[in-house]
């Protein structure tokens, strides 16, 4: 019996050590990785984007809306910086923000589970960050280098800055909400220029989702998003 017992209390020993372990693993042993995979990404992402020439069409706007009587602030001609959606997986670009510590961490194409323990992923069938309607990115908030983990601390006003081959664009957070993970419609175009942050909600559960949603107030498309968002109101 007195044996019984023992290899029970050492079975329980070891089985607390390997799930403390593997809860230790994947808060801190991915933060780990992911800072590997961000630095050597940065790095060379940096050094595309510096070489990057980025096409601008001049589009105008009487032609575009189909009228001219243009919106107030819109001029007669404005500059489109297009670009290709990147292929999946591939780093494309880099976000920050600011008022939670979130400098230039790099982007991804796709919100599959392998990407995003490299980064934050743009959800394809969305526009790119920088382009007229709802681009949306996804991130991990406590594991693979937890981008998102206080995104619950922004309010209304906060900055976030999205560069791509494109330019730099710069982003308001317009509102925070919770809502469950069927409520897709998050993720739905609308007109102006938007960026949908999504991440797990509360901390260390993926039982909710945190959505910010934040709208373009400064960068080389600003003109064409107004000119956009007047075509389809």
């Amino acid at each position: 019996m007195r044996y019984r017992v023992q290899v029970l209390g050492w079975a329980l020993i070891w089985g607390g050590v390997f799930v403390f372990g593997y809860l230790a693993w994947q808060v801190f042993g991915t933060d780990l990785i992911n800072g590997w995979v961000q630095n050597g990404a940065s790095a060379e992402l940096a050094e595309d984007l510096a070489g990057s020439n980025p096409h601008a069409e001049d589009v105008d706007s009487a032609d575009f809306l189909g009228s001219t009587d243009l919106p107030a602030g819109v001029p007669d001609v404005v500059r489109h910086f297009d670009e290709d959606p990147p292929e999946h997986g591939e780093p494309f670009g880099f976000i920050s923000i600011p008022d939670i510590g979130l400098v230039d961490v790099v982007l991804y194409e796709g919100v599959d589970r392998a990407t995003l323990q490299d980064g934050p992923g743009h959800m394809e069938g969305t526009p790119l960050p920088g382009q007229p309607g709802n681009a949306v990115i996804s991130g991990h908030r406590t594991t693979h280098g937890r981008p998102f983990y206080d995104l619950d601390l922004l309010g209304p006003g906060a900055e976030i800055v999205v560069e791509t081959t494109a330019g730099t664009h710069s982003y308001a957070v317009r509102e925070l909400r919770v809502v469950e993970p069927t409520d897709v419609w998050v993720t739905d175009n609308r007109p102006g220029g938007w960026l949908t942050l999504t991440t797990c909600n509360p901390k260390f559960s993926a039982r909710q989702r945190l959505i910010v949603w934040a709208e373009m107030v400064a960068g080389p498309n600003l003109d064409y998003v107004h000119l956009h968002e007047a075509r389809f109101n």
